[in-house]
């Protein structure tokens, strides 16, 4: 088991965290459990591929914990709540959370979002293409190997999720890509996901690039139809 990726699970109901083990076991997953925000920070380090993450935990916040998450770390953070109203998702997502899965979930369910998570997407004509390059028309520079990119020179720290749309959009500069499209191609096929959650995303990812810049706006929502990265002038 030590080749497969591996998955840190923070969840204080044993029922729960006994499930996600066996379910994400069986397919091919190694799981570490722990039921506290401090366990699970302190256990956190590069050898995890992703983290599970419960919203209400013992010590506090799973939302406040994704915050701490994200300062430290691009690793993939899904939330596993009892809440699901939409805006409790939305709040997942803004800030800096891959997915949102609600309880009561099944085994199916998990291993399609963990898989959707997961999934690495590239074209092989990408996979050729190993050197930082600029993207043609745009103000971004994009490291492939690194899977990360810079914009006006800075480097962006984008989630998971946020560094495949932003892979998305910059493939054609100034062609419009549907929400739909971008589920499927950045999220994963067989994710559940919402459209609604492309939005969220991308909203994060534009309060990033007005840090960098304020006055800049290089993705365009065209309205009924999705978004496009701008061509610089």
């Amino acid at each position: 088991m030590t080749d497969s990726p591996r998955i840190l699970l923070i969840e204080d109901e044993q029922s729960i965290a006994d499930a996600v083990v066996w379910t994400l076991g069986k397919e091919g997953y190694e799981v570490a459990w722990c039921s506290t925000i401090a366990d699970g920070l302190a256990k956190l380090d590069d050898k995890f591929r992703l983290v599970l993450l419960d919203v209400g935990l013992p010590d506090g916040s799973g939302l406040d914990a994704c915050r701490i998450i994200r300062s430290r770390s691009d690793v993939p953070v899904v939330f596993l709540s009892a809440r699901g109203e939409e805006i409790d998702r939305v709040l997942g997502l803004e800030i800096g959370g891959d997915d949102y899965i609600v309880k009561p979930f099944s085994p199916r369910e998990l291993a399609a979002r963990v898989r959707a998570r997961l999934r690495v997407r590239l074209s092989t004509a990408e996979l050729e293409t190993k050197a930082p390059r600029t993207v043609d028309g745009t103000d971004f520079v994009h490291d492939l190997e690194g899977r990360r990119f810079l914009f006006r020179d800075r480097e962006l720290q984008l989630t998971a999720a946020e560094t495949r749309i932003l892979e998305c959009l910059l493939a054609h500069p100034g062609r419009v890509i549907a929400r739909a499209e971008l589920v499927d191609r950045a999220l994963g096929e067989d994710s559940p996901s919402l459209e609604r959650t492309i939005d969220a995303h991308v909203k994060t990812l534009r309060a990033k690039l007005r840090e960098i810049d304020p006055d800049s706006d290089p993705i365009e929502t065209r309205r009924g139809f999705g978004y496009a990265a701008r061509k610089s002038a």
